[in-house]
């Protein structure tokens, strides 16, 4: 079973949000056993929706359409479906209209006649009642094909799938099994673990793929399992990683998409019962961002400076001037006394220091851009890892936070 997803609108096109729709909606489908075969953005405009819903029935059971759904002339696309499937009836839902009037009696809002064309819709669609907004979705199936017309307002859409187009898609199909599962590991770069598993990937079976997802230095291993017998399909993915842990146990920190290595790391922490706290230079706090965006993170995280300029680090974590112009803000001997005196400050079993260039420029020093320095304090010893990350800044930023945050996992493990 193959779905499409097309998201209407220009504003997704010159880039003034991002489509985060089509990704949850992707998921939700993969999760119910539908295989999303393609997905498309285009402008609100007539022609272009018309092609686009010919050529995606071509290719799929099932069109998932969000946004252009408003009361306003620019959102034309329910006149444009109506066209394509030729129905010239439109149907008044007095329940739509007695929805708007109800939320906008909650916001204290007027309700005006402009309102009651989210009500008008074309007599071949279903009506999917929308509880959170009021432009109501719209189900059609027409040779063999089920299209959805939803809201591009995230959680209306979410709310019509979770309540109204997943549960339909399931009692009018026979779905298959999808089941993935995925394996984070650090320190080792794509084509060198391509290479390490070579035999095992070329011996999987045929229901099941293997996808890399390189990031920063991290790669993800995803297993997808496909079929119609949950049980085997449980049983054969779960086999395969097994086996692939057994080959890669060394850089493995975690099993299944949740598992992060910041998740990894704060279970790491809380097993043991230590602290950490951070002073973070060319990261600018990223690195406490990353560790407090896991849920209890206080149990084992204290806290940090963010000590971006020379100044601040001389004032907050007391490193001599004269290190810094001897040796210059970017230097192992800075890295080293910027998490001793962190570990200080704070009383915590662990600090993470990291100074570096992110680049464009060098900042008045000879280092070169990507040069990166990382400490890792304890209350007997002061480790500093160099590393050179190269180009571009984002790569260098989000590099330095993964390994700061690798290195210190390897440490308390």
């Amino acid at each position: 079973m193959k779905a499409e997803i097309i998201t209407i609108g220009d504003e997704i096109l010159i880039g003034q949000i991002i489509d985060t729709n089509s990704q949850w909606i992707g998921k939700e489908l993969n999760k119910i056993g539908v295989s999303v075969h393609q997905i498309s953005s285009i402008q609100d405009e007539r022609v272009h929706i018309l092609n686009a819903l010919k050529e995606a029935q071509e290719r799929v059971d099932i069109v998932i359409i969000t946004g252009g759904l408003g009361p306003t002339k620019d959102d034309i696309t329910k006149k444009t479906i109506a066209e394509y499937f030729n129905d010239n009836e439109i149907v008044e839902y007095p329940e739509v209209i007695e929805n708007i009037k109800r939320l906008f009696k909650k916001v204290n809002h007027p309700f005006n006649e402009v309102q009651k064309y989210q009500a008008h819709l074309p007599s071949k669609a279903t009506l999917l009642p929308n509880r959170y907004g009021t432009a109501p979705g719209m189900w059609f199936y027409e040779n063999n094909t089920v299209f959805v017309s939803l809201p591009g307002v995230p959680y209306e859409m979410k709310g019509l799938m979770s309540h109204e187009v997943l549960p339909r898609i399931q009692e009018k199909f026979e779905l298959p099994f999808i089941l993935h599962r995925t394996i984070h590991t650090y320190g080792q770069g794509e084509s060198v673990i391509a290479e390490q598993i070579e035999d095992f990937e070329n011996n999987l079976p045929l229901h099941i793929k293997l996808a890399y997802l390189p990031s920063f230095g991290k790669v993800r291993l995803r297993l997808s399992a496909k079929g119609d017998n949950l049980e085997f399909v449980t049983e054969t993915l779960n086999a395969e990683v097994n086996k692939l842990q057994e080959l890669i146990s060394d850089i493995i920190v975690g099993l299944d998409e949740e598992q992060t290595i910041e998740k990894s790391l704060g279970d790491s922490l809380k097993s043991t019962q230590k602290t950490l706290g951070v002073a973070e230079s060319l990261t600018g706090g990223k690195i406490a961002a990353t560790l407090v965006s896991i849920p209890g993170a206080s149990s084992y995280f204290k806290g940090g400076f963010v000590v971006y300029s020379a100044e601040l680090k001389q004032s907050l974590l007391d490193v001599p001037k004269a290190v810094i112009e001897e040796h210059t803000v970017v230097s192992k001997e800075v890295a080293e006394l910027m998490a001793k005196a962190t570990l200080e400050r704070l009383n915590t079993d662990y600090a993470i220091s990291v100074t570096g260039n992110a680049g464009p420029t060098t900042d008045n020093n000879d280092k070169s851009v990507g040069l990166v320095y990382i400490g890792i304090a304890t209350k007997a010893t002061v480790e500093v890892h160099e590393f050179n990350f190269g180009k571009p800044r984002e790569k260098v930023i989000n590099k330095t936070v993964n390994k700061a945050l690798e290195l210190l996992l390897k440490k308390n493990m």
